[in-house]
């Protein structure tokens, strides 16, 4: 997927790739990567276009055909709800956004919401930065968050009024004189932290118990890290809302 995201590749074309049957194909990825093989070919694709916005002056319309999409106007649509904000928007703020909005349309679900504590552990003898926290409906970090919070380094964390339902923590950081735009798990340097715990059901009797969270190099079958990366300079009491 990430030397061919141009081409219109098709379930079967990857499943013949990987000596496997379709359905087979389809559930041991799943089971792998936490998403579907379409959605992780989607996630590689929007990943490639944030690169390309960043790095060229290739138009929008240029850079949806070469990710692979045969309508600007799809390609638009699926990179706002994504990332969360629109390509041209993404470049003329060189990759960043000043704020991380929260998903409020989940609120009220349930007769009870809960705060959910945990710490994010650093990776041994490495220095990590300013680490993300986001809690997601699926196993990828795109679109808004349900509760996100921002630290300085990794340590406690808490993500309050959290909703009933299903629930993945995503975590991402990068080191502190990293590329922090676009992380990519294909370049061996600057390394992207990332961790995974999930998913983590909360319901009206529910207890949740601290999550905790250990930072890791960010591996090929990671999903990519879709939202647009906080801005450096804003302080994290700042960056989240609603």
């Amino acid at each position: 997927m990430y030397e061919n995201f141009g081409e219109q590749l098709t379930m079967d074309d990857m499943a013949r790739t990987a000596l496997f049957s379709k359905f087979h194909f389809s559930r041991v990825f799943r089971q792998v990567t936490g998403i579907s093989p379409g959605r992780f070919l989607s996630a590689v694709r929007l990943q490639a276009a944030k690169r390309l916005l960043i790095s060229t002056s290739l138009t929008v319309a240029e850079i949806s055909n070469r990710v692979g999409y045969t309508s600007v106007g799809t390609f638009s649509t699926r990179f706002k709800n994504s990332v969360g904000v629109a390509p041209t928007l993404y470049r003329q703020n060189g990759g960043y956004r000043s704020l991380i909005p929260t998903d409020t349309r989940r609120d009220g679900w349930g007769s009870r919401s809960v705060t959910l504590k945990g710490e994010v552990l650093a990776p041994p003898d490495h220095e990590a930065g300013r680490v993300f926290v986001g809690l997601f409906p699926e196993a990828i970090p795109q679109g808004a968050p349900v509760r996100c919070s921002v630290l300085e380094g990794p340590g406690p964390y808490e993500l309050p009024d959290v909703p009933q339902g299903t629930w993945y923590v995503l975590v991402h950081s990068v080191p502190p004189d990293g590329d922090a735009v676009i992380p990519d798990p294909t370049v061996a340097d600057p390394v992207p932290w990332v961790g995974s715990r999930g998913p983590l059901a909360v319901g009206a009797d529910t207890d949740v118990p601290p999550v905790t969270v250990p930072l890791r190099p960010m591996r090929v079958t990671d999903p990519p890290l879709l939202l647009a990366l906080l801005d450096p300079r804003m302080t994290p009491v700042t960056a989240t809302g609603s």
